[in-house]
């Protein structure tokens, strides 16, 4: 029960937080570059944003040897990418799949930002 000595305090939606697309390599060794992206999201919640790293979660069902599986999932990732207020990329090494992701926040005019830092290669 409300007592006359309860502050009120208007309650709102929180503020809204950047969805960020983490755009890193997959290929090669997908393990290891799975950590790194899951490293990368980490990094992006630790700026306060929600990341998004499709291929660490799409790699867990479909297979990115098979073409059509790997043609799915990007297609999945671009769709994903247009509702994020930003793409970060990560590290210096842009693979096929990173690049189309480039382009296709280009050409949406979604931000860029280009993430070089030394933890980021790890």
């Amino acid at each position: 029960m409300k007592s006359k000595d309860d502050k009120v305090r208007a309650v709102g939606r929180p503020p809204p937080k950047s969805l960020i697309y983490i755009c890193s390599p997959l290929k090669g060794d997908v393990k290891r570059n799975i950590e790194k992206a899951n490293y990368y999201a980490r990094y992006a919640y630790s700026q306060g944003c929600i990341p998004l790293a499709p291929h660490t979660i799409f790699t867990q069902f479909l297979d990115d040897n098979n073409p059509k599986e790997r043609n799915d999932g990007m297609a999945m990732g671009l769709a994903l990418l247009e509702h994020c207020t930003e793409l970060w990329v990560f590290g210096t090494n842009i693979t096929k799949g990173m690049r189309k992701e480039i382009d296709y926040a280009r050409k949406r005019k979604i931000e860029i930002r280009w993430i070089v830092l030394q933890e980021t290669e790890k």
